[in-house]
């Protein structure tokens, strides 16, 4: 679990985080949403200890963030998988190569376990046969596929994920999603998801959060964002038709 009391950030005089206060449970798909300029990419690189916040605390199973050394930080940053928006892999290594490259790193495996390792997450996320190529000889659904088992391949317990569908067409971005959700469920993983996608929301969405101008302005889950009248939220999220159907089945269903 993941708890988050009361962080605050600025940049100069600019407030981007304005006092929020939430938790992630373990096991449990969230997602973070919101306008550009709403504050979830400083949320998230704060919840990964890119940027110190100002004031409230973060804390990952009870042990707070800026109460750590050097050592503990270090540590925890061997619990954390990320997946980046882009995929982020190494062009001149091939698909094995990429996703042994945090063994490698970070512990102290021998090259027999690293691969024996390695071999499991592949399959785990189906890449059979991709072992030896090089990320642009595989499509970008298969290179999130292996960015996925990069973050997973140290059994972290904590996984980020920033627009994990980025440049992926619909029906690959939900197999995208429904993989992570999986992979979540099945390793016991508390994952957070910064994104704009709201099929995304729809289809995994079981906590949400919803930024706005630095404030958490609403948080439910993918049912209850259907039927929320918070105004800041209904602009958001229903802009589209397709989202103002789907709410109003979800009100008829109720009825």
């Amino acid at each position: 679990m993941i708890e988050v009391n009361n962080i605050e950030k600025s940049f100069g005089e600019q407030k981007v985080l304005k006092g929020i206060t939430t938790k992630f449970e373990a096991g449990q798909t969230s997602l973070v949403i919101g306008q550009s300029g709403s504050g979830k990419t400083v949320f998230l690189k704060s919840l990964l200890g890119i940027h110190n916040v100002d004031s409230g605390d973060i804390s990952f199973d009870g042990r707070i963030y800026g109460q750590m050394n050097k050592d503990e930080k270090r540590d925890l940053r061997t619990e954390i998988g990320m997946v980046f928006q882009g995929s982020a892999l190494f062009d001149s290594m091939t698909v094995e190569e990429n996703i042994g490259f945090p063994l490698k790193m970070f512990t102290n495996k021998t090259p027999k376990e690293i691969k024996e390792r390695v071999d499991f997450v592949i399959e785990r996320v189906n890449l059979i046969n991709a072992h030896h190529k090089k990320p642009s000889e595989i499509s970008g659904g298969m290179q999130k596929r292996v960015a996925i088992a990069r973050a997973i391949v140290n059994n972290p317990k904590y996984l980020f994920c920033d627009e994990p569908n980025s440049g992926l067409d619909p029906k690959t971005a939900i197999v995208i999603d429904n993989l992570i959700q999986e992979i979540t469920k099945e390793y016991n993983i508390t994952t957070v998801i910064n994104t704009h996608d709201m099929n995304s929301v729809m289809e995994i969405g079981e906590k949400i959060v919803f930024l706005k101008n630095g404030l958490l302005a609403w948080e439910g889950s993918n049912k209850q964002i259907f039927k929320t009248d918070n105004a800041a939220v209904t602009d958001f999220v229903y802009s589209s038709e397709l989202f103002k159907r789907v709410r109003k089945m979800y009100l008829e269903d109720d009825k």
